[in-house]
């Protein structure tokens, strides 16, 4: 097991709280400012970031390694990418952002493969 600290746990939580705001932010300030489509893509970028602040949470239990970095880095640009890319867009709506939405999700199931890799490492070293 590492000595070396894992900061995945903190950067999961700070996600997190970001997402609980942002969804928060959604709900009452934008809800009456967006088109309902936009207001649905601004919504689908908070429950994925959410959904990879728990992951980075996860992570952030895991004994560091190279794997268990690459999962939470991983995680962290998937999050800029892809909900980051829904949020500019329904803020904007400047549609074209929506090419980038893919590449963040590419990095999410890159985490989640890092993520089932270092699991697998632990379980049968």
């Amino acid at each position: 097991m590492s000595t070396t600290a894992n900061p995945w746990l903190i950067v999961g939580a700070i996600s997190g709280f970001f997402s609980v705001a942002g969804g928060a932010f959604g709900a009452h300030a934008l809800k009456q400012k967006l088109a309902p489509d936009l207001l649905t893509i601004f919504e689908v970028g908070v429950r994925y970031q959410m959904y990879h602040a728990l992951l980075l949470c996860l992570i952030g239990l895991l004994p560091l390694s190279p794997t268990v970095r690459w999962a939470g880095i991983l995680c962290v640009a998937g999050t800029a990418l892809f909900s980051g890319s829904l949020y500019v867009l329904a803020l904007s709506g400047i549609r074209w952002l929506g090419a980038i939405t893919p590449l963040g999700g590419l990095c999410f199931l890159g985490g989640w493969i890092a993520v089932a890799v270092a699991a697998y490492r632990l379980a049968y070293p």
